[in-house]
Parts: structure tokens; C-alpha cells; sequence
């Protein structure tokens, strides 16, 4: 069992694993990172949203977040203690490990029609990634001969596994309340409007509603403001810019900032490193 680490960043090339249990959990914002994540729940009370989903944890159960998602657990008080186990794998890794017939990111991709974040897993399914995963924890922390590969082996099957189960999976878990029309409807709108000048008022407008309902709506179901929402969702998008070569000047006006000072001092208080020092990195 390891202590929770707060970081959302990875400090591996590859992967890394954590087992954590917590009697009691302070909570993390919203938030996004630049890797996949695998998250393996075990016991206590959580609703994880995930881009304006909420879903109600129960054992066993599996979520798939993507590099783009904004998401944030909300621990309930339970019983027991807050138990989990997190896969963090890095983009180009995912990538290296496909190959031209097969894509292992495909049981991450929002854009596939009836995806979801959620799989609800059998027993056998949930005993099988459990093992998979403890194996992979024991492994990486191993110093026997061939460890290295004995990981990627076990992260294969992982990955190989969860895209099969994604695949054959219909159902949907995701908890509905009154606002869930209307905010996964925003949703949308902002992240095709993104690049535009928008504001709660704004939004507000375009569908018909106050913005102090909209307020309340949103931060209901979504876990933040609809301002602090567009900011993470440009700065989403500038950091893909920026990983491709493009100038931190032409970023911000293609991201919605309405200067580069905005966008400096968002980029910065976010993330705690400027465009141009993530653009090199």
C-alpha cells in the first residue's frame, strides 16, 4: 500500500502504478494530465464525474480516462476506507505499444459512439485485472531478472484486455440528475466554441437560461465554474499546440485568450511552468 501522492503529473518515461487506502480522503479538483489513466475501484463511497458524467463508484468497477477528459472523484463517508488502484500510462508508451492492425488507446476514445467511461465488470473480469494489476505493482517494484519486460507483458495483457471488454460492452452507468441535459448540451458547446470570446453570460444566452441557474447547474454536476471549465479546456488544447511546434503567440490567439499576458499567467498558474518552457520540454 503506498501513501496518496497529490501530484498529477508523471515522473516515469512509461507507467506508474499506485495502491492506495485512505480513511480519509481531502479530495483533488477537476483536473486533466497528459496520459491515459486506468482506475480500478475497491471499496468506499465515491461519484467520479468525468466531463459532466457522474458515475457512482461500486466495487470492482473500472474507469477509462483520456488525456483530454476533465474529471474529479467526490468521496462520500463509507464504512471503509477509500481504496483503489491507479494505472497511469504515458501517451507515445501507449502508442509504442500498438501496432499498425491494433490500437491499445481505442477503449479510451470519447469520439467512439457509446463509449463510456464506466465498465461495470464481472466477477471473473474484475478478479482477472485485479491480479493483473497487483502483479504489475509487485513487478515494478521487483529487481528480479527481466523485470522491465515482465512489466510490458502485464501491461499488454492489461491493455488487451480492457479494449476487448470496452468493445463488447452496451451499457450505460452514468448517473442522471435534472441539470444533466442541459450541462452535457454546454458541454458540448463549449468545446466546439472554445477558440471563441465566451462567458457565463454568453452561454447563458445561448440556451435560454439565467446565468445563476446555469452557475449552480453547472458546478452541480461538473465539479467547477463554467470559467475556470473553459480555461482548463483552452489550456487542454494549447498544451496539444504547443507539443506540435507551435509558437506560444499563435496558441493563445488560436485558444480563446483574448491576449498572451491571459494566456501566460493561466498557462503558468496551472501548470507552474511557462508555453515556451513547455514547448521545449
Amino acid at each position: 500500500m503506498q501513501i496518496f501522492d497529490p501530484r498529477q503529473s508523471m515522473s516515469k518515461s512509461n507507467f506508474e502504478i499506485f495502491h492506495y487506502r485512505d480513511a480519509r480522503f481531502a479530495g483533488v479538483p477537476v483536473h486533466q494530465h497528459d496520459f491515459y489513466e486506468i482506475y480500478f475501484f475497491i471499496s468506499g463511497s465515491v461519484e467520479y464525474s468525468v466531463e459532466g458524467k457522474i458515475y457512482e463508484m461500486k466495487k470492482g468497477d473500472l474507469l477509462l480516462i483520456n488525456p483530454l477528459e476533465l474529471h474529479q472523484p467526490r468521496i462520500g463517508e463509507a464504512q471503509s476506507d477509500y481504496e483503489r488502484i491507479v494505472l497511469w500510462i504515458n501517451k507515445d508508451y501507449l502508442f509504442s505499444l500498438s501496432s499498425n492492425n491494433t490500437s491499445l488507446s481505442r477503449c479510451f476514445d470519447s469520439t467512439i459512439p457509446d463509449h463510456t467511461n464506466l465498465l461495470r465488470l464481472s466477477f471473473s473480469s474484475q478478479e482477472l485485472l485485479r491480479t493483473l494489476l497487483t502483479e504489475l505493482i509487485r513487478e515494478q517494484s521487483s529487481e528480479d531478472y527481466a523485470s522491465d519486460l515482465a512489466c510490458e507483458a502485464i501491461l499488454l495483457r492489461i491493455l488487451v484486455e480492457l479494449n476487448r471488454l470496452s468493445l463488447s460492452y452496451g451499457e450505460k452507468h452514468d448517473k442522471e440528475n435534472s441539470f444533466s441535459p442541459l450541462i452535457l448540451s454546454v458541454l458540448d458547446y463549449i468545446n466546439h466554441h472554445y477558440c471563441e470570446k465566451l462567458s457565463l453570460s454568453t452561454i447563458a444566452d445561448e440556451f435560454f437560461v439565467s446565468k445563476y441557474y446555469l452557475s449552480h447547474a453547472f458546478n452541480s454536476v461538473v465539479g467547477t465554474s463554467v470559467h475556470r471549465y473553459i480555461t482548463l479546456k483552452r489550456l487542454i488544447h494549447a498544451k496539444q499546440m504547443l507539443s506540435s511546434g507551435i509558437k506560444p503567440t499563435t496558441v493563445a490567439s488560436n485558444c480563446g485568450f483574448g491576449d498572451y499576458a491571459g494566456f501566460y499567467r493561466a498557462f503558468t498558474g496551472e501548470y507552474g511552468i511557462t508555453p515556451a518552457e513547455y514547448s521545449k520540454k
